[in-house]
């Protein structure tokens, strides 16, 4: 086996069970109850590179509500991989395919039981036709509200008075929430994200005004998890969600998987140290070999052995998801990899498929040796700073060629 994925159930588990608890998902001891926030496990673009056919299911046996997927087909996947594993239809989240639809999707919208976000009265139209070409079924969906983003949402003022007029005239398509996304939930102190909570509030008034009213409201990611202390984001989204008889609810994607973006212009919060990283990606090592100083090791030479030392080579490369840029020189250290449990630095460049470590100091590395590319002692963050990138794209760019799915 090339390469392979392992997914730690007890770390991904945790994971949701803290950030559950610090954006108030827990019912309270006070007397009467504080309204809880539940927490949408963001499952998209293949659960951020961990395998959605594998997460999914475990995040729902957790407690999830909601999990959010890219788009229809996404959707459907996951909810083929939920009845795989023996998850029923009943007892399955909510599904909210986040990154809009086209009139093709609709069928499969109803189909699989699932919940579009929707900004455009086209988009509305399309599946009150659906709906009628399946007995008037009634379609779920969240009407998102862009307040400051430009990428998706309808506009707060005419734009949407305009959308909600619409819907509220019909009976095929029923608001179940109302959204927004913050641009700068990592930013403490954000006066852009001040600027939208106040955007987001007018629509709310505008959405009641209208007469509907939706089962959910929620805004934000991981981020705004995490940087919730000063800004009191979720304590305003609770209230504001309250005020039109909803559930608050937030979108936590990346955290989900072990990692968040640091706190511009905050300290270091107690989330952001507490999540533990869920995928190890492993290798084995396929050859060792002598060199002698002064050869030159891969591509361009750019690495030229200045002793002799002995070097593993790994089946990965870049068409699997280990950047480039963890590339080594003579003048440049670049990344790791961990064999027994001790790092062994990259050596040259990486290529397409080949990547050569340093293994001199390991005694005893050999033929078939296990190898973490990433996981404990070389994380995404690491990779993400050498690459000049986020933990995000890191995950979201392994591709293995197996996964093994969870591991423990």
């Amino acid at each position: 086996m090339k390469s392979w994925v392992e997914v730690s159930e007890r770390r991904l588990v945790g994971n949701y069970g803290l950030l559950r608890a610090a954006a108030g998902g827990e019912p309270s001891a006070a007397t009467p109850p504080t309204p809880t926030t539940a927490v949408l496990a963001v499952v998209k673009a293949n659960a951020y590179g961990h395998g959605a056919a594998v997460c999914a299911p475990v995040l729902a046996r957790a407690g999830a509500e909601w999990l959010g997927v890219t788009d229809v087909a996404e959707g459907a996947a996951v909810r083929e991989a939920l009845a795989a594993a023996g998850i029923s239809r009943r007892e399955q989240p909510e599904v909210l395919v986040m990154s809009g639809l086209l009139r093709e999707d609709t069928a499969d919208v109803i189909r699989h039981g699932l919940t579009p976000v929707v900004w455009l009265r086209e988009q509305m139209e399309w599946l009150a036709e659906a709906a009628g070409r399946s007995g008037g079924v009634v379609v779920p969906v969240h009407v998102e509200i862009d307040t400051g983003m430009a990428r998706q949402g309808v506009a707060p003022g005419r734009e949407l008075e305009q959308l909600l007029a619409w819907v509220s005239g019909q009976t095929a398509v029923r608001v179940d929430g109302v959204m927004t996304h913050f641009a700068s939930s990592e930013v403490a102190g954000s006066a852009q994200t001040v600027e939208q909570r106040k955007r987001f509030e007018e629509a709310m008034g505008a959405v009641a005004a209208a007469g509907l009213r939706p089962e959910w409201v929620h805004a934000g990611n991981s981020s705004t998890v995490d940087n919730q202390g000063a800004e009191g984001n979720l304590a305003w989204l609770r209230g504001l969600a309250t005020g039109v008889g909803a559930r608050s609810m937030v979108r936590a994607g990346i955290a989900l998987y072990g990692y968040c973006l640091p706190i511009e212009g905050g300290g270091v919060s107690e989330v952001r140290q507490a999540l533990q990283p869920v995928m190890t990606w492993k290798t084995r090592v396929i050859g060792v070999r002598e060199v002698e100083a002064g050869e030159t090791v891969g591509y361009n030479g750019i690495f030229v052995a200045e002793r002799a030392m002995r070097l593993a080579l790994l089946p990965v490369g870049y068409a699997d998801g280990l950047r480039r840029e963890l590339s080594a020189s003579n003048a440049r250290p670049g990344g790791w990899a961990m064999v027994k449990g001790q790092r062994a630095a990259i050596v040259g460049r990486v290529s397409m498929n080949l990547t050569i470590v340093d293994v001199s100091g390991i005694a005893g590395t050999a033929l078939g040796d296990e190898v973490v590319v990433l996981g404990d002692g070389v994380t995404a963050e690491d990779h993400a700073w050498l690459a000049g990138t986020i933990a995000y794209e890191i995950v979201c760019g392994v591709r293995p060629a197996h996964r093994c799915g969870i591991a423990g």
